[in-house]
């Protein structure tokens, strides 16, 4: 069996997502699996600076690209706090349960999580934009 992963995440998303836990939105969805498994991840994540972080691990904001585990097609989404989110224009919410499976994982990692179906499995396929990494951190 693989051992757990520890995602990576900037201070200041997790700063920012400390606060969402605890805002009315955060605690009206706190019962939902995956924000459940979000909260233990931040609890054991490795925090560090903006600049610190890998430039292949995806951050708020960061633009990627999933392709289905399987083949199927591949999908762009750009990783957003809830009230930007519109997937419409591809901005994902990280509280949907793709947002919550890829924040903090790298290029090259098999996500998971459940649906009614079963299980989902997405590849991440490419970091097409980060803002670390880009220089785009406000």
């Amino acid at each position: 069996m693989k051992a757990k992963q520890h995602i990576v995440i900037t201070k200041d998303d997790h700063r920012r997502l400390e606060d969402l836990f605890f805002s009315d939105f955060g605690r009206a969805f706190r019962d939902a699996s995956y924000l459940r498994a979000l909260r233990g991840e931040l609890n054991i994540a490795r925090v560090v600076e903006a600049e610190q972080v890998p430039h292949d691990v995806i951050t708020m904001n960061s633009v990627v690209r999933l392709q289905e585990a399987g083949g199927g097609e591949a999908e762009v989404f750009t990783l957003v706090f809830p009230e930007e989110a519109n997937i419409a224009e591809g901005k994902l919410s990280v509280l949907a349960p793709i947002g919550t499976a890829i924040l903090g994982y790298r290029v090259g990692d098999t996500v998971c999580w459940e649906v009614p179906g079963g299980t989902a499995k997405m590849v991440i396929e490419a970091l097409l934009f980060q803002p670390e990494r880009d220089g785009v951190v406000a």
